[in-house]
């Protein structure tokens, strides 16, 4: 087995998981990029140390491709997986009575179901790679208190939440670390991104609009780096994420009244 450490990252071609992977490949790290955009993966790649970085065409709905896609990553990074992060991710907005059954399916399919076959295919790689080892989940603030407007990406970031927090349980036995980050609206690509069929506003003007910051993807990698050798089962990430973590503790409902008068997103 390799010596060098080894991570592997779903949704590697842009914004969160581009970010990680640099992070990551820049501290010596062997790289493993897993997405549907071959180009974007290859530009992620052309911020990596050379011969520090592997690709593979993979579509998180597909558990099939997740299992050939880790196999294949460990061989070539010397038959380890230390890390795999569960990031691919796609934005859906909107009132629910705007967003089609397309658009909900395709929103369960990736953010949701595209973890869980993640988990299930790293399960093997990161027990053999145990104790150390860790499962890292890009979940959201999204999945921290639900807001207007996002009934359906919440729903796909609460599954999150609770997907990370049972496996947490569950695989402690076998010295495999689960933890999640909970970012709140991250400069990225999804911004300029329109939240549904039905809408021309792009969720960067819904963000500017609402006053809300909008974080360095840089801090996120960060946070990464950090939850990966810490020992936080969650870690909140920019500061409306924090905000909103502390009102959904100690003030729940000073925030729904604030919730139920704002049809602005919360979070990301």
């Amino acid at each position: 087995m390799s010596k060098r450490k080894a991570i592997f990252i779903s949704g590697g071609g842009s914004g969160i998981g581009r970010a990680i992977a640099r992070h990551f490949g820049n501290r010596g790290w062997f790289v493993g990029l897993g997405d549907i955009d071959r180009l974007g993966m290859e530009g992620t790649q052309d911020g990596l140390p050379r011969g520090y970085s592997y690709v593979h065409d993979l579509d998180v709905r597909d558990r099939e491709a997740w299992g050939a896609a880790l196999a294949t990553f460990s061989r070539a990074a010397g038959g380890r997986i230390d890390v795999v992060v569960n990031n691919a991710g796609i934005p859906v907005g909107g009132s629910l009575s705007d967003v089609s059954t397309e658009e909900i399916e395709r929103c369960l399919d990736i953010n949701l179901k595209g973890v869980l076959f993640g988990a299930q295919a790293a399960f093997p790689h990161l027990k053999e790679a145990a104790p150390g080892s860790c499962l890292l989940n890009i979940a959201s603030a999204a999945g921290i208190y639900g807001s207007a407007g996002m009934s359906v990406y919440c729903a796909t970031k609460f599954g999150v939440r609770g997907i990370t927090e049972s496996l947490d349980a569950e695989w402690a036995e076998h010295g495999i670390k689960v933890c999640d980050l909970m970012p709140s609206f991250i400069e990225t690509p999804l911004l300029d991104k329109l939240p549904n069929a039905q809408t021309n506003e792009a969720v960067r003007d819904r963000v500017v609009g609402a006053g809300l910051e909008i974080t360095p993807v840089e801090d996120v990698a960060e946070a990464a780096w950090n939850a990966v050798h810490g020992d936080k089962l969650h870690t909140t990430v920019g500061k409306t994420a924090k905000q909103l973590r502390f009102a959904a503790r100690w003030m729940p409902g000073r925030l729904r009244k604030m919730s139920r008068g704002n049809t602005q997103p919360l979070a990301r």
